[in-house]
């Protein structure tokens, strides 16, 4: 190798909160597309409040998810010099589809490409035998379960609303569900950062046992998350969250639905409550996929027409071409990072 196993490692982790900061920018729309499209906050005001909330989800929340993306690769199965090429190459996977689908301004989930980035550069390296199948197998499945619980929770609290709302003025329920709103933002990015910080937290801790950081009789299948790790993950993807990402929040909070306050509080509520739950249980979910369900449940109750389906479609054939796609990047970039390292 052409560098020390050390030196590497703390670029890989550099990469690695590269990483958390564009999981920041770009996963910002599903954070505050709903409240500036309901002129609640300026597009300023919205992606600084969600930063805020994002960091703060540091000093409450374990780090179950951290654990569960941590194990995807059986560490005790792969030898420790090709860990940090492992990371390397599903960082680089992920890092260059979430520049991708952000210029194209569509909203796709950072999580899933950081895994199937991980599952594609750990077969490369070691082949199928060193996934842990069981981890995937769950991911894939809460792709569906948590984007039906989005769906769900938005339409049935937007029709408890609605029914707690009938009767009264449109501005004065407006004015109360704006103040409300900031809440429920609060709220979602809180659980944003709950989730995805948690998920980089989770590939740096494989690189720091490559290096025999916990020592020598560390267990692979049970390593601590020490707290500069915590902090550095969180600090990344708040301020990726603070430099925006527009392009999708016009997608995210325009073309979708048209928002009233009213509408804008189901959505991001029960979409957060729906993520701080997968959190809670160590389940890493697409903040963006709960978000978008979300917002199209409470649509629903307006009736189908009031929903983008068609945006809805393409958002879908994103989610089902991420892991696979990037789980094909991976491999083929540690490919190319084994010829060079």
């Amino acid at each position: 190798m052409l560098i020390s196993s050390e030196i590497l490692v703390g670029i890989i982790i550099i990469i690695a909160l590269v990483f958390d900061y564009t999981n920041g920018f770009h996963d910002a729309a599903n954070a505050v597309s709903t409240v500036i499209s309901t002129k609640v906050l300026t597009p300023r005001q919205a992606v600084m409040f969600a930063a805020f909330f994002n960091f703060i989800a540091a000093f409450v929340m374990g780090v179950a998810v951290a654990g569960t993306m941590s194990h995807i690769i059986m560490l005790d199965m792969v030898a420790v010099e090709v860990i940090p090429l492992i990371i390397l190459g599903a960082l680089l996977a992920a890092i260059s589809w979430n520049i991708i689908t952000w210029k194209i301004a569509l909203p796709t989930s950072s999580s899933h490409a950081l895994i199937g980035g991980i599952v594609g550069a750990g077969i490369s390296a070691a082949g199928i035998a060193v996934i842990h199948w069981e981890t995937i197998i769950l991911t894939i499945v809460f792709m569906v379960v948590s984007s039906f619980a989005g769906l769900v929770a938005g339409y049935l609290f937007m029709v408890v609303l609605l029914r707690t709302i009938r009767g009264a003025q449109k501005a004065t329920a407006d004015g109360y569900f704006k103040k409300l709103q900031l809440l429920s933002a609060a709220l979602f990015s809180f659980s944003h950062g709950s989730n995805d910080a948690q998920k980089t937290m989770g590939i740096i801790i494989p690189l720091l046992f490559s290096i025999g950081y916990f020592g020598a009789s560390a267990d692979p299948n049970n390593l601590p998350v020490p707290v500069w790790v915590i902090l550095a993950c969180y600090l990344a993807i708040s301020a990726g969250t603070l430099s925006g990402g527009m392009r999708i929040v016009k997608t995210m909070g325009y073309k979708i639905m048209k928002n009233r306050p009213v509408q804008g509080f189901a959505a991001e509520t029960a979409s957060a409550i729906t993520i701080i739950g997968a959190s809670l249980g160590g389940i890493p979910v697409s903040t963006t996929q709960v978000i978008s369900s979300g917002i199209m449940g409470v649509g629903s109750t307006m009736g189908v027409r009031n929903v983008g389906w068609g945006v809805g479609r393409r958002i879908l054939w994103a989610w089902v071409l991420t892991i696979p796609l990037s789980a094909l990047l991976g491999f083929l970039i540690f490919q190319a990072i084994r010829l060079v390292l």
